[in-house]
C-alpha cells in the first residue's frame, strides 16, 4: 500500500478517520480560515485548520488513503465564489465532504444516485449575503490521481496547490438552470439567511 508521501504518523491520523464521515468530522473540528491560500494535505493535517478549497483537497487525500478515489467537483456561482467539495460513491450513490463558512454548504451523506442529485441539493443553501440563490453549474468529478506525475508530491508539499484551483475553473461546467428560470429566481427569507451564517466567520 502506497504511503502517497505521507510520514506514518500522518497516515495513522488519516487511517484513523476510518469513513467519509470520520473526515467530514475531522474537517467540522477545523476552524475555518479566510487566508488566500491553497495549502496541501500535509499542511493541513499540520496548521489544523482549513477554507473550502483546501477542506476539499484535504478530503479528497483523505479519502484516497482509505481507498476512495481521489475526486474534487466544482461548484460554480454567479455574484458569489464556487464551491469545491469532495465526492465519493457508496453502494452506487453519492455523496459529499465539504468545508464552508456557510452552514448549509457541508456534506451531504451518500444517497444520491446521480451527481447531478447531488449538487442540486446545495441549490437552496447556495446564497450570498443579499440572500441570493446563486449556484449556477457544475463541474465533472476531478480526479487528483492526475497531478500525481505532473505534481510529484502534490499531498505534502509546503508549495501552495493553485494549480488545482486553475483546473477546476478551465474544465467544462454544466448549467443547471435554464435562463428564464434564472430570471424568475426569489431572494431567500431572513430566516433561512440566517440560519446559512450561523457561526460564519469573518475575521
Amino acid at each position: 500500500m502506497s504511503d502517497f508521501g505521507f510520514t506514518r504518523k500522518e497516515l495513522r491520523s488519516l487511517r484513523a478517520l476510518g469513513s467519509p464521515m470520520g473526515v467530514q468530522r475531522a474537517l467540522d473540528a477545523m476552524p475555518y480560515h479566510l487566508a488566500k491560500t491553497a495549502w496541501s494535505p500535509r499542511r493541513v493535517l499540520t496548521e489544523r485548520t482549513a477554507h473550502c478549497l483546501e477542506g476539499a483537497i484535504f478530503a479528497a487525500a483523505a479519502l484516497r488513503v482509505l481507498g476512495f478515489p481521489p475526486l474534487l467537483l466544482d461548484l460554480e456561482a454567479v455574484q458569489d465564489t464556487d464551491h469545491v467539495i469532495a465526492v465519493y460513491q457508496v453502494q452506487g450513490h453519492w455523496g459529499a465532504i465539504a468545508k464552508s463558512n456557510f452552514s448549509g454548504l457541508r456534506c451531504r451523506v451518500p444517497v444520491y444516485r446521480t451527481l447531478r442529485e447531488l449538487v442540486m441539493s446545495y441549490f437552496e443553501d447556495y446564497i450570498n449575503l443579499r440572500g441570493d440563490r446563486t449556484l449556477r453549474a457544475y463541474s465533472r468529478p476531478v480526479n487528483l490521481s492526475r497531478f500525481d506525475q505532473i505534481h510529484p508530491g502534490w499531498m505534502t508539499t509546503e508549495d501552495e496547490l493553485w494549480f488545482i484551483p486553475d483546473h477546476l475553473v478551465v474544465i467544462p461546467h454544466t448549467p443547471i438552470l435554464a435562463p428564464a428560470l434564472e430570471r424568475s429566481l426569489s431572494r431567500v427569507d431572513r430566516r433561512a439567511l440566517e440560519a446559512a451564517v450561523v457561526g460564519r466567520r469573518t475575521i
